[in-house]
């Protein structure tokens, strides 16, 4: 049960970075001087009190620590299923499945892939498909230009891979937490899949309109 848990909590964080995240890049709308200036903001946010970048370093630490557990569970609670099936059967009971519950393995790896080179490419800006930058606008313009669509592409993949797992995670999370009860799981699933709708959608839309030409 500690371990169930600790995946809902650490998965409501990851939750709310991502919405926090998307708000962000959807700031790319706004032109050069809104996106550059909000990610100049994010720098000195708790400053003086903290040095600058502090908060932004006591957050990636937070949401690192997040990510760590959030595995480290997930792979716990899979093994431990694994030694608890001792017994086979000759006529197995099919589950139902969902897209979601059944690619969370693999779309977790395709995650984990794409967070390494979104942090290289956008952040660290030691991946620079379309030339480096110190405007974070510039390196998102610059990375997907249509010659670079296979960047593109595989931003694809990895954020509707983050939207199967979001919408599973929620609904999991919620039946951890004793919420799932059966007169709320009509509103629970809608829930689930308009918040993995919205922010699929909402992480698709800049590297989408560069690509296209919208932005740029």
């Amino acid at each position: 049960m500690a371990l169930k848990s600790a995946m809902a909590v650490t998965g409501a964080v990851l939750v709310l970075y991502l919405i926090a995240h998307m708000y962000g890049n959807l700031k790319v709308f706004s032109g050069q001087e809104a996106f550059d200036g909000y990610a100049h903001g994010l720098r000195e946010l708790g400053y003086p009190l903290l040095p600058e970048e502090g908060f932004l370093w006591v957050f990636r630490l937070v949401l690192l620590a997040s990510v760590l557990i959030h595995i480290y569970s997930a792979a716990v609670l899979t093994i431990r299923a694994r030694k608890a099936r001792t017994q086979r059967y000759v006529v197995t009971k099919r589950v139902q499945r969902t897209y979601s519950s059944y690619t969370m393995r693999w779309g977790g790896v395709l995650i984990a892939l794409f967070v390494v080179f979104h942090i290289l490419h956008l952040t660290v800006n030691a991946i620079a498909p379309g030339g480096a930058s110190d405007s974070p606008y510039e390196r998102l313009v610059n990375g997907f230009q249509p010659e670079f669509w296979y960047v593109t592409l595989f931003y694809v993949a990895a954020v509707i891979a983050v939207g199967f797992h979001l919408r599973h995670g929620i609904w999991s999370g919620m039946a951890t937490l004793g919420l799932n009860k059966a007169s709320r799981q009509g509103k629970i699933n809608a829930a689930a899949v308009g918040i993995a709708l919205i922010v699929t959608v909402g992480f698709l839309l800049p590297p989408l309109a560069v690509t296209f030409g919208l932005v740029g």
